[in-house]
């Protein structure tokens, strides 16, 4: 991730500003919050990356565009930072493999094959979730119509929600009584959790699928007859 351009510390405080529309103590007040995070330089000047604009710009969106408040856009830029944090996690992640098979130091884990987190089971009918959620199930019906919150179907169709489901509702709940983040904030940082979620799930997949891979190599390797073998069968 450090590799990325996208991610290298390049514009001071003054011209970040102005990429942005922004005065210099918004950027400041913004990184108080959590909502950037500037690298600093080895004077400790603060230095903004292509992807610190991008953050900024966002920031800017949803507060005048969508009208959603400080306490949704921390919610917003917490995921995304943690979006960016998994990718970093993942390319690490991968460089740690590639050494390991270079060094063929230790046998790579067994898959764990295409395995269903159990979180992701359909069970719940919707007048069981909404008691779980306190909710109505009028609101859960409302909730999915703005795809912020997707249930299964069993085979008759009936809407059936996970566990993670529930975590969802709740976190919508939590959002929208205790922060009193808007249906605009809302379906931002649910679009985010959703992406967030599918991003883990692909990183999983992919580091299952280079274990798998690699492991096949270190095996082949490991059963291929010496040299020495050869020459004895010559003799």
């Amino acid at each position: 991730m450090a590799s990325d351009s996208k991610h290298r510390p390049v514009y001071v405080i003054s011209v970040a500003a102005e990429l942005v529309d922004m005065h210099p103590q918004t950027l400041r007040l913004y990184e108080r919050k959590g909502l950037i995070r500037p690298g600093r330089s080895t004077g400790k000047t603060r230095l903004y990356s292509e992807r610190d604009i991008e953050h900024l710009r966002e920031i800017r969106r949803l507060t005048q565009e969508l009208g959603v408040n400080l306490a949704g856009v921390e919610e917003v830029m917490r995921l995304q930072h943690e979006l960016d944090d998994l990718q970093g996690e993942f390319e690490a992640e991968i460089t740690r493999i590639e050494d390991e098979l270079r060094d063929r130091a230790l046998a790579l884990p067994s898959s764990e094959g295409g395995r269903t987190d159990p979180r992701d089971r359909p069970v719940y009918v919707i007048s069981i979730a909404a008691e779980l959620v306190d909710m109505h199930p009028q609101t859960l019906r409302l909730y999915e119509r703005k795809q912020l919150i997707s249930p299964g179907r069993s085979s008759g169709k009936t809407r059936l929600y996970s566990e993670r489901d529930i975590e969802h509702l709740r976190e919508i709940r939590r959002l929208t009584q205790e922060l009193g983040v808007n249906l605009a904030g809302v379906e931002e940082i649910m679009r985010l959790r959703h992406e967030l979620d599918g991003a883990r799930s692909n990183l999983e997949g992919n580091v299952r699928r280079i274990q798998d891979d690699l492991s096949e190599r270190m095996t082949k390797l490991r059963t291929l007859p010496s040299p020495e073998d050869g020459a004895d069968e010559g003799q």
